[in-house]
């Protein structure tokens, strides 16, 4: 069977609960984004995924990520990856949609990006070194990183441009998997969090 790739977003931290853009600060979790973490984890090993024994494990450094996946209980299997790393929102770091707007009205930063920081060919081309890597493998792969690279990767595994993620929210210790349709990449099921309901 060809290789999927299970997407789950870090944890809620103070900056996702305000809506701030966080990029490379490193914040940590908040008591909710631990316990989201642990749920998720519950549900990672129980049917029908019993632990995902076979899959190749792989977190961005950041430790909101890290922290996700120890607490989903898959720290001693994960690599780091700097590939999974949020986008680098330069200028824009710390800042709310609102604020942004506020300075640079009808700014969508999947089509203007960001100033000082990554570009959309730099995201482009992380998201695309991922999706090339998870269809090398031949078992399934289990990524904790962040909403925007997470969105990214989905955009590049359905082969449509960056602009696309602008489409698809992704909230805090969802799971989503991209897996395949009559040979084709599709969204097997996204921003999913029903296990926060313990």
């Amino acid at each position: 069977m060809a290789p999927r790739i299970l997407l789950a977003r870090h944890g809620q931290t103070e900056w996702s609960l305000a809506g701030k853009h966080t990029g490379r600060t490193d914040i940590p979790l908040l008591d909710e984004g631990r316990r989201g973490a642990k749920l998720l984890g519950e549900r990672l090993h129980q049917a029908p995924y019993a632990g995902l024994p076979d899959v190749e494990v792989r977190t961005s450094p950041l430790s909101r990520a890290r922290e996700t996946c120890e607490l989903a209980g898959f720290g001693s299997r994960a690599d780091t990856w700097d590939a999974l790393l949020e986008w680098d929102y330069g200028a824009y770091e710390g800042l709310t949609p609102a604020d942004i707007q506020a300075r640079r009205p009808g700014w969508l930063i999947w089509r203007d990006g960001v100033p000082e920081g990554e570009t959309l060919a730099d995201m482009t081309a992380r998201a695309d070194e991922v999706v090339t890597w998870a269809r090398s493998r031949d078992h399934d792969v289990l990524l904790f990183a962040h909403g925007h690279i997470l969105r990214s990767i989905a955009a590049r595994w359905l082969g449509l441009p960056l602009d696309f993620a602008a489409r698809i929210r992704l909230n805090p210790t969802s799971l989503s998997i991209l897996g395949w349709a009559y040979g084709e990449p599709a969204i097997e099921s996204w921003n999913d969090v029903g296990h926060l309901a313990g």
